[in-house]
């Protein structure tokens, strides 16, 4: 599977930054470049790409409004890039892919091509999935052996890795779902849930602080007390969507 990719950018040295990167891809295939919002616009209609890279802040409409003017059908998946992070809850209003904060880090970049590759293999399984795609998980089905469960989302507090399982944190209570956390990630609404590590994602609502370590990732302490270490990889869109 090869993903056709769009690269919008204002700014040269940055646009040649997503290039080398997307190099080191070899199921990523640039099919073209951009420097404004209504140049991007344009490519959009004309090359169908199925991922955009786009800057937030550029010469006349930004990327955030070239996105808005296409019906939401016809937009790529898209990774928003910008060095503010006031513009997070638009990003989510546009169903953004992921938004990374300059300077892009690596494992940020690697883990929104990840997620690029996951959904446009459920689009092209099912292109009906495309249409249903706003439509966030609120519950999830736990099965124990002959019995089966259900666990409403607005109970989960955290959800942490556990090999091919996803363990739900609710309250006292853990519950496995067999399920990949990368997987599950794409059924959470990211205006609620933000990843804070590979392996960890929390309920905003539930973060009560967040205490900066040395080392730049931080330490969160949820209204129960858990404490949940934040890599720095992910501090950054954590401290934009804990603001918005």
């Amino acid at each position: 599977m090869t993903l056709r990719v769009l690269v919008v950018d204002d700014e040269p040295l940055a646009r040649g930054g997503v290039r080398a990167r997307l190099a080191a891809h070899a199921d990523m295939q640039v099919i073209g470049e951009c420097a404004d919002g209504e140049a991007a616009l344009e490519s959009m209609r004309e090359l169908r790409p199925d991922l955009v890279f786009i800057d937030v802040q550029m010469p006349g409409i930004n990327g955030l409004d070239a996105l808005e003017r296409l019906p939401p059908q016809e937009r790529p998946l898209a990774i928003l890039l910008t060095a503010h992070a006031q513009f997070a809850l638009r990003a989510f209003a546009v169903r953004a892919l992921d938004y990374l904060l300059k300077p892009v880090d690596e494992d940020r970049f690697a883990d929104a091509l990840d997620r690029a590759r996951q959904m446009l293999a459920a689009h092209r399984r099912d292109p009906s999935l495309a249409e249903a795609l706003p439509a966030h998980a609120s519950r999830f089905e736990i099965r124990l052996g002959q019995r089966v469960q259900w666990v409403d989302v607005s109970r989960i507090d955290w959800i942490e890795a556990q090999g091919d399982y996803a363990g739900l944190h609710v309250g006292e209570r853990l519950h496995l779902l067999r399920e990949p956390l990368h997987k599950l990630a794409l059924r959470l609404d990211p205006v609620q849930f933000v990843r804070i590590h590979r392996s960890l994602i929390v309920r905003l609502d539930r973060v009560a602080e967040l205490q900066a370590l040395s080392n730049r990732d931080c330490l969160l302490r949820l209204r129960d007390g858990t404490p949940l270490r934040a890599s720095r990889t992910y501090v950054d869109a954590l401290r934009a969507a804990l603001a918005s």
